[in-house]
């Protein structure tokens, strides 16, 4: 069975007040919270095995090393990749996207190319294609979705060209939680020779990941929204294009040789890990991963999905509340207006009753404008949520809006 309460108790910030309130904490699509296990190990890494790796013979590198490199093998078998060497680790899906967009383009994108972006993406896997597409010449395609949030696939055909050479799309948006099938927006991509950029922050965590399957050639998450630190990140990319790809940083451990005359450089993923990696930031991720597994990822997506439900039925009966994103398949993010009551407002009521969600654009300003609002407010969902903290959500709104309505 589903323990909640159990699992409650390896948060530890989780057991704090606000206001002198108990948290309810429902920001997790910004950050999740830490289990214990993550904060012992960032603990203990630092007291016991801090020494930089790839770099000494002596013992505390080589374990260091050691961890750092099982923490790669570990983060390709959870998401599915062929080989350890198509994980390249980062400080975050942001800096993943942004090694893609300049390393990429600089060997394939030409003046005249096109880039297609899905309308649903955060800002992170928009702004460095506009960019990369300023840089080199290329062109800007938008595929749009509609209003219940569903990327409207069947206008593809008109938007893929033979001068499409990259298509960027989320495996789960950041503020209305579709879940877009990737299957035939790959397929199209790949007939017409482009290659496709998935951003895996939200999908990663909610059942996602699996990269081989989806056969898509980019993939990006962070491990802070995965129960993991903050400041590591990771990018898969299929080997063939990754070898192909120019460094995107230079500078230590990325290197073969050096001198004035010609530096060669180290074979993937080494080539795109320039300085000293986040060693003990991956080794963690590797501890948060294993964490979700052990809990089980179907009984995780179970619980969030009948959170949503209760919070969708119950918020629904607000005169005026209007939620974004009713697509049958979304994940637990809910995000939402009520006519009449300004976003911040209710955010700050809410936050005064102990009860955390996140108001604003949420970095995906053409998702606001595609319903021509200024932001939402929005809850976002983890495996450490409860009934009682869906049903305090619902009477904080409820209250917030009989204040600033009358």
């Amino acid at each position: 069975m589903f323990d909640v309460e159990q699992i409650r108790k390896e948060f530890p910030l989780l057991s704090r007040e606000v206001y002198g309130r108990r948290l309810v904490y429902l920001d997790s699509g910004a950050t999740a919270q830490k289990p214990e296990v993550v904060i012992r190990a960032v603990d203990r890494l630092h007291r016991e095995l801090n020494a930089n790796i790839h770099r000494g013979v002596h013992y505390l590198s080589e374990q260091a090393t050691e961890a750092y490199e099982a923490a790669r093998e570990e983060v390709a078998r959870f998401i599915g990749a062929g080989s350890k060497e198509e994980i390249i680790f980062t400080a975050g899906a942001t800096a993943s996207i942004n090694l893609v967009a300049y390393a990429w383009s600089e060997r394939f994108l030409q003046a005249g190319d096109n880039i297609l972006i899905s309308e649903l993406e955060h800002h992170s896997n928009i702004v460095p294609w506009q960019l990369a597409a300023e840089r080199k010449g290329a062109e800007i395609r938008v595929l749009p979705f509609d209003d219940a949030g569903n990327l409207m696939v069947e206008k593809l055909p008109e938007l893929l060209d033979e001068r499409t050479k990259l298509v960027a799309v989320t495996e789960a948006s950041n503020t209305l939680g579709t879940r877009p099938d990737l299957r035939p927006i790959i397929a199209a991509a790949h007939r017409v020779g482009a290659v496709v950029m998935v951003d895996g922050c939200q999908g990663v965590v909610h059942g996602g990941g699996h990269v081989e399957e989806l056969d898509c050639d980019f993939y990006a998450f962070s491990g802070h929204k995965l129960y993991g630190p903050t400041g590591i990140g990771v990018l898969y990319g299929k080997r063939a294009l990754l070898d192909a790809m120019p460094p995107f940083m230079g500078g230590g451990d990325m290197v073969d040789r050096v001198s004035f005359e010609k530096t060669t450089y180290a074979p993937v993923p080494l080539k795109f890990e320039a300085g000293t990696a986040n060693y003990i930031g991956a080794i963690a991720l590797k501890e948060a991963i294993g964490f979700l597994q052990e809990v089980g990822i179907e009984a995780v997506e179970a619980h969030e999905h009948h959170l949503l439900q209760m919070a969708t039925e119950e918020l629904n009966r607000i005169p005026g509340l209007r939620i974004y994103g009713t697509t049958a398949n979304k994940c637990a993010i809910l995000s939402f207006n009520v006519e009449g009551v300004h976003g911040y407002d209710m955010g700050m009521i809410l936050d005064k009753l102990g009860i955390a969600i996140r108001t604003g654009q949420h970095c995906a300003e053409p998702v606001m404008q595609h319903f021509g609002v200024q932001g939402m407010c929005r809850a976002s969902l983890a495996m450490y949520n409860t009934e009682e903290e869906i049903e305090a959500l619902v009477k904080g709104v409820g209250r917030a809006v009989r204040m600033l309505r009358g």
